[in-house]
C-alpha cells in the first residue's frame, strides 16, 4: 500500500466528484437576503467574526457538506453511517473555523471588505468578469478602492492546508490541500456570479417600497 504524508506532493485528483459536490451545494444553499447595494461595506469586526463563524447557518452549511461527502463517500476511509457523518461534519466545521480565523484578522489589518459589492457595469460579459474576479478582489473599507482579497485568499488556502492534518491518508497531502482551496475559491466565484445577476434589494424609501426577491449568500 502506498503511504502518504502531509508533505507529499503527489496530487489527488478530485474531479468530477468534487465538481458535482460544489454544484449541488450551490443549488442547495437556498435563498437568503444579501446586503442592500446602498449599504456600508462589511468590516471585519470581532462581532461579525463570531456571528459568521458560529451561526446556525454555519452549522447548517457544515451539515450540508457532510451530507454531500456522505453521498459521494468522500473520503472513502471515513466510511458511512453515523461515525462517517460525524467525521465529515467535524471536518467541514473545523475547516470553516480555521478559514475565518485567518480571514478576519488579515482582512482587519488590511482594511478589506468581506461582503460582495455588486458592480455598476452594463452587459453580461463585463458583469460576469467582475463577479468572477471578486473571489480574489475586494474593496478597501477606508477608500472603497479595489484591492487583492488577501484575507479571503489566505483564509481559503490556509484552511485547505491545515485541514490536511485530520484528513485520512488519501487526502493527507499538500496537493490535496491546494485542491481543496481551489474548489472553495471556485465555489465562491460561482456564488458571486449568482449574487451579481440576482435582482438587487434597495433600501426602503418610505411606505410603498417594493421588495425584491432575496438572493443566495455564500458560505463563510
Amino acid at each position: 500500500m502506498q503511504s502518504y504524508t502531509l508533505f507529499s506532493l503527489k496530487p489527488r485528483i478530485p474531479f468530477p466528484r468534487e465538481i458535482l459536490a460544489v454544484s449541488l451545494m450551490l443549488a442547495a444553499i437556498g435563498p437568503s437576503a444579501i446586503a442592500c447595494e446602498d449599504s456600508e461595506p462589511e468590516r471585519p469586526t470581532k462581532a461579525r467574526f463570531v456571528k459568521h463563524t458560529f451561526s446556525p447557518g454555519s452549522v447548517a452549511r457544515a451539515g450540508g457538506k457532510a451530507i454531500l461527502g456522505q453521498a459521494l463517500n468522500s473520503p472513502e476511509e471515513w466510511g458511512g453511517g453515523v461515525v462517517g457523518f460525524a467525521k465529515r461534519f467535524g471536518s467541514a466545521f473545523a475547516g470553516h473555523v480555521v478559514r475565518n480565523s485567518i480571514r478576519y484578522p488579515v482582512a482587519y489589518f488590511r482594511h478589506e471588505a468581506l461582503d460582495y459589492r455588486p458592480s455598476e457595469k452594463h452587459g453580461f460579459g463585463p458583469r460576469l468578469i467582475y463577479a468572477l474576479q471578486s473571489s480574489v478582489i475586494t474593496h478597501k473599507t477606508t477608500t472603497g478602492r479595489r484591492t487583492v482579497a488577501s484575507g479571503a485568499i489566505s483564509g481559503t488556502i490556509g484552511s485547505g492546508l491545515i485541514s490536511r492534518l485530520w484528513q485520512p491518508a488519501s487526502a493527507h497531502t499538500v496537493a490535496s490541500g491546494f485542491s481543496s482551496a481551489g474548489i472553495s475559491l471556485g465555489a465562491d466565484a460561482g456564488m458571486n456570479v449568482v449574487r451579481e445577476f440576482w435582482p438587487r434589494r434597495r433600501k426602503s424609501q418610505g411606505q410603498g417600497a417594493v421588495k425584491d426577491p432575496p438572493a443566495p449568500t455564500s458560505p463563510r
